[in-house]
C-alpha cells in the first residue's frame, strides 16, 4: 500500500493526445495495411502523473494545453482520473499530439511528437512555482518533481540550476531517444536522478555499453547524482554513490511497450516515497513495467 504524501509529485512536461496505430501484420516502410487506431491521453509527464495517482500517490501536472475542445476533453479525462490539473497553463495554440505506429510485438515502428505548443510556452508553465501558488523565490518547492525531456533545453537547464528546486527531489526522464541529448542538463543537477534506457545513455555518453550497469556507472562519472538505467528484457540498474543495484525483469510476451518506461518510473517514485528500500523499489518497478507491456490493448 503506497503512503500518500501531504504534497503531490509535480510532473512537468508534455500533456497531449496519443494517436496509436497497430496492425496484426508485419510492417515495412511504405506499407498500407488494415489495423486499429486509438486515441488516449499521453505525454511523458502526463503518463507518469496518471500512473502515480493510480497507485494512490497524489500528482499535479505542469504543462501547456490548448483552450479548445481537444484541450478541454484532455483535462476532463485527467481530472476524472484524479490528476491535479489546476496548475496547467492554457493557450490558444492547438493541444499537442503524439502519433505512433506499433509493430505486432508492441514496439514503436515509427512516431512523430508534435510538442510545438509546449516548446513555445518555454518556462511559462513554471509560473505556479514562482508566483506563490506552489512556491516562490523565498519558499522553493521541496517535494518530488518529475521533469520530462520534451521541455526546451533552456527550460531543462533552468530547472537543473535555478533556485526553484533547491531541496527538491528531482528526476529527469527523456521523452525519446531523439531527445535524449537534452538530458545533459540533468548532469548539472547536484541532487537529481537521471532515468534513461540503455540506448538513451549511449546517446548521452556518445559510446556503446554492454549493459545497464556499465551505462549507469558511466553516467555517474559524468556528474549524475543518481542514475536508473533500463534495458528492455535485460537487467535494470540503479547507481548512487558506490552502490549498484541490478534487477532482471521477468520474461513476458509484449503487447505494447508504449508508456512502459513511464509506468516503471512512476512505480519507482511512489514505492520509494512509501519507505521501501532501493532493492525492493527497483524490483517492484520492474514488475510493474512487465505487467504493463502484457496488458490487452482495447
Amino acid at each position: 500500500m503506497v503512503n500518500k504524501t501531504s504534497s503531490p509529485v509535480l510532473c512537468i512536461g508534455s500533456a497531449l493526445w496519443d494517436i496509436i496505430a497497430s496492425s496484426g501484420q508485419a510492417l515495412n516502410p511504405g506499407d498500407d495495411v488494415a489495423g486499429r487506431i486509438r486515441r488516449r491521453p499521453g505525454g511523458v509527464a502526463l503518463n507518469i502523473a496518471l500512473a502515480l495517482v493510480a497507485q494512490g500517490q497524489p500528482a499535479a501536472l505542469l504543462s501547456m494545453v490548448g483552450r479548445g475542445p481537444q484541450g478541454d476533453a484532455l483535462i476532463a479525462e485527467l481530472e476524472e482520473a484524479g490528476v491535479d490539473c489546476q496548475y496547467i497553463t492554457r493557450s490558444d495554440d492547438p493541444t499537442d499530439t503524439y502519433l505512433a505506429i506499433e509493430t505486432t510485438s508492441g514496439e514503436v515502428f515509427a512516431a512523430i511528437a508534435d510538442c510545438a505548443s509546449l516548446e513555445r510556452a518555454g518556462d511559462t508553465i513554471l509560473t505556479p512555482l514562482r508566483d506563490g501558488r506552489l512556491a516562490d523565490e523565498f519558499t522553493p518547492w521541496k517535494g518530488s518533481v518529475i521533469v520530462d525531456g520534451n521541455l526546451p533545453v533552456t527550460v531543462l537547464e533552468s530547472l537543473a540550476e535555478h533556485g526553484d528546486f533547491w531541496g527538491a527531489n528531482l528526476t529527469f526522464v527523456p521523452a525519446s531517444p531523439g531527445k535524449a541529448a537534452r538530458m545533459r542538463a540533468a548532469l548539472k543537477s547536484s541532487s537529481g536522478t537521471l532515468f534513461v534506457n540503455k540506448g538513451e545513455a549511449e546517446i548521452l555518453c556518445e559510446r556503446s555499453f554492454a549493459d545497464a550497469e556499465e551505462a549507469g556507472t558511466t553516467l555517474r562519472t559524468l556528474g549524475a547524482h543518481r542514475t536508473i538505467v533500463t534495458d528492455g528484457p535485460n537487467p535494470a540498474c540503479l547507481c548512487v554513490g558506490e552502490e549498484v543495484v541490478t534487477v532482471t525483469p521477468p520474461k513476458v510476451e509484449a503487447n505494447t511497450t508504449t508508456g512502459a518506461g513511464d509506468v516503471f518510473l512512476a512505480t519507482f517514485i511512489a514505492t520509494e516515497l512509501s519507505g521501501k528500500c532501493v532493492e525492493d523499489t527497483l524490483e517492484t518497478s520492474v514488475q510493474a513495467a512487465a505487467k504493463h507491456i502484457t496488458k490487452v490493448i482495447t
